[in-house]
């Protein structure tokens, strides 16, 4: 009797540990790890400069003086520097006529770039790549842009591809959610993102003011990333996800109608940018916050917060820097760099990635969280344990954000390497407000030597 006894105690105690272990298998798997990410830079002739983006805006026959003020007014606030880029079709006065082509090369062009760089870097083949995600909101061909890379790289015929469009800029961490989510059923396998903005196809050439601003701070760029849930890959890779966390304020319709393509009284395509978008992005960020919050900061930190908001007079203020060491912002635009800043008490050295990225390479929407993450690295910032929040916006409207922990320290140039050293400047002050000052007389006197054409 006590051998039977002992008998079945060992075959409940085996079959728990063998329960033990697959538990631990599945959860080891289902690691989300940032192996390498690739941003984009285009050739220097593709670059916009003072005078140059003074030439865009004075060949368009659709707008009067004061529209001109405006959107030179618009330009010198908005933090972006002289050494932006855009699309071929812009540079070559193209930008009312723009073809489906257009589109295509200018993804075609980023991609090819980023992608060989990046498996050649990793030493991981195209015909390893288990999953692909695009998102490009802006653009949608047929075949699909996973279609092209597919063929351009001869990848396996069982890849399971994903083409998102119309999510706007918070669309690169939507594909990093949707490849966590599948890494939980797949083993061992590699996924590739792939993030940009289709800027050639996109240009607003009428005059309405809520819908030309995405002419002055969009810019071109993307960015390609390689992740894997393959514990092998711990050691050489760069992150690993910790938690990432979505918010949809889709329901609202001021929410839903704050950002969107649509198309002008004169029929002219365009994006538009409502007034109270500011404040639709302050109540879905504060939202995120409030959720992610939880997953990343101390148990103590979250203890204080609770016994001085039952307890205390005050309203207590989390302190957030205690989960994290790098604030990781979208460079939407300087306000929006600012109203993030001043809500979760930040001091500028905690924003100047985001800084720096607008001011060097623009808004590239989705891809352009990763120039902000090369910045860091680039600056020897990133160290072994720290913490990284970023965080996103976009149409809809949403708010995405995560927290990534750094598993080596970093320091590759990257896109910055040649840049680096000169950030951040002594000033970043705009250039365009003393060429251009001229455009606050109360008259419309061109100066010699700019043509209206």
């Amino acid at each position: 009797m006590e051998l039977l006894i002992f008998a079945m105690c060992t075959i409940c105690l085996l079959y728990c540990l063998n329960q033990f272990y697959k538990l631990y298998l599945q959860k080891r798997g289902q690691h989300c790890y940032l192996v390498d990410y690739e941003c984009h830079k285009p050739s220097d002739e593709r670059k916009i400069d003072t005078k140059f983006c003074g030439s865009i805006i004075a060949r368009n026959k659709n707008l009067g003086h004061e529209d001109y003020k405006f959107l030179l007014r618009i330009i010198v606030n908005s933090g972006i520097g002289e050494q932006t880029y855009g699309p071929r079709n812009i540079i070559g006065r193209r930008e009312n006529s723009p073809t489906l082509e257009d589109g295509i090369l200018e993804m075609e062009e980023f991609f090819v770039e980023t992608l060989d760089r990046l498996f050649r870097k990793t030493g991981v083949s195209p015909q390893e790549i288990d999953v692909l995600v695009v998102n490009v909101a802006l653009l949608s061909s047929t075949p699909s842009l996973t279609s092209r890379i597919i063929n351009h790289y001869k990848m396996r015929g069982d890849i399971k591809s994903f083409n998102l469009t119309g999510m706007g800029c918070s669309a690169s961490l939507i594909s990093i959610s949707l490849v966590q989510n599948i890494f939980k059923s797949k083993k061992n396998a590699f996924a590739v993102v792939v993030s940009s903005e289709s800027i050639a196809p996109n240009w607003y050439s009428g005059n309405d003011k809520s819908m030309i601003l995405t002419n002055c701070l969009f810019r071109s760029g993307g960015c390609s990333i390689l992740l894997t849930n393959n514990p092998d890959f711990k050691n050489r890779a760069k992150l690993r996800l910790k938690c990432l966390v979505r918010t949809h304020l889709g329901s609202s319709d001021e929410a839903h109608n704050c950002c969107m393509q649509t198309e002008d009284n004169q029929g002219r395509l365009g994006v538009y940018l409502g007034k109270n978008l500011p404040k639709t992005a302050t109540r879905a960020f504060t939202k995120n916050v409030a959720e992610i919050a939880t997953k990343f900061l101390p148990f103590k930190e979250l203890v204080r917060y609770i016994v001085l908001k039952y307890v205390g007079k005050k309203v207590p203020i989390l302190d957030l820097k205690s989960g994290v060491d790098h604030f990781c912002l979208h460079p939407g635009g300087t306000a929006v760099i600012e109203e993030v800043r001043k809500n979760l008490g930040l001091g500028e050295y905690d924003v100047e990635p985001s800084r720096m990225t607008l001011h060097r390479f623009g808004n590239t929407s989705s891809s352009s969280l990763w120039y902000v993450l090369g910045y860091m690295e680039a600056k020897k910032r990133l160290k072994k344990g720290d913490k990284v929040w970023m965080i996103t916006f976009g149409s809809g409207f949403k708010c995405n954000s995560c927290v990534w922990e750094v598993l080596k320290d970093l320091e590759d140039g990257n896109v910055w390497g040649d840049d680096i050293d000169r950030y951040p400047p002594k000033t970043t002050a705009n250039p365009y407000l003393e060429k251009y000052g001229w455009i606050n007389q109360d008259t419309l006197e061109v100066p010699e030597g700019l043509v209206f054409d």
